[in-house]
């Protein structure tokens, strides 16, 4: 980033300093933004004094009137503690461009709380703190092509970026790669102690699990075939894998799959109607 970008020369704030803020700070800061520049409220102390000393950013235990010049606002905090952020925060904030990744809170109550229509959604994953995410936007109508530009950049650095047209998709991009990498990490973990039931060690298994996983999908995201055509090419019958996959569909592992990523997309709905206005 230049110094002639609106991302080195304005004021952005973040609310909440938490994992998900730390890694877009980690981002921003690797593309050469000013930590000065940077301003982080969170009540915490210890992750007050980490990101001051870490990141050499400016922190405030709660929003004052250090804030009124802002132009940019990041909302990185729990769906639950959003209107009361909001409230405390609100009135210093007046003309910014507020960017939400606060899991299942809809812009609708956003702006009800904020006073303003300039609002994204975003629905990021936790790989964007090792710069490998996926995060789902939405822009209200009154999000400026220049706006969408600033959160591209902001996000770029954590991962890809994906924009929809209708706000009830991030409910789907919640339950497919919000919630996705715990569903990585779950097979991981199955994988480790299949492995070690066959006779490898923990440390064996988990080197060829992780391994596989970031192997498979390099694969799937280099190949121009699909998912289905790279499985059935390495599926050979009556060989091992077709063994492994048979067994899979016997015990409808992949229709046990889908169910659960549409309680999680059920789920990111009510949270929406739990904590919205």
């Amino acid at each position: 980033m230049t110094s002639t970008t609106p991302l080195a020369t304005d004021l952005l704030v973040f609310i909440g300093g938490g994992n998900m803020a730390s890694a877009i700070l980690g981002g921003l800061l690797r593309e050469g933004h000013p930590p000065q520049q940077i301003c982080v409220v969170d009540p915490d102390d210890a992750i007050r004094q980490s990101l001051q000393q870490g990141m050499g950013v400016q922190v405030l235990a709660a929003p004052d009137a250090t804030l009124g010049t802002a132009t940019h606002v990041i909302w990185a905090i729990k769906p639950q503690h959003f209107k009361t952020a909001a409230a405390q925060a609100g009135p210093f904030l007046k003309g910014a461009l507020h960017l939400s990744v606060a899991a299942g809170i809809r812009s609708d109550s956003i702006a009800q709380w904020l006073g303003s229509e300039r609002i994204v959604r975003a629905m990021p994953n936790t790989p964007a703190l090792v710069g490998l995410g996926q995060t789902g936007l939405y822009p209200r109508a009154a999000v400026t092509e220049a706006d969408r530009l600033w959160v591209q950049q902001v996000l770029g650095s954590t991962g890809a970026c994906l924009w929809l047209a209708q706000e009830s998709q991030l409910d789907a991009v919640t339950a497919l790669s919000g919630s996705g990498p715990a569903y990585v990490f779950y097979f991981i973990e199955a994988m480790v102690r299949a492995g070690q039931s066959m006779g490898l060690s923990a440390e064996q298994s988990q080197q060829l699990a992780i391994g596989t996983f970031v192997g498979a999908s390099e694969l799937a995201r280099a190949s121009q075939d699909t998912p289905a055509v790279l499985r059935e090419r390495v599926t050979s019958k009556g060989g091992t894998t077709h063994a492994a996959l048979s067994a899979m569909e016997h015990d409808q592992v992949g229709q046990a799959f889908e169910r659960a990523m549409h309680a999680a997309c059920a789920r990111a709905k009510t949270l929406g109607d739990e904590f919205g206005a």
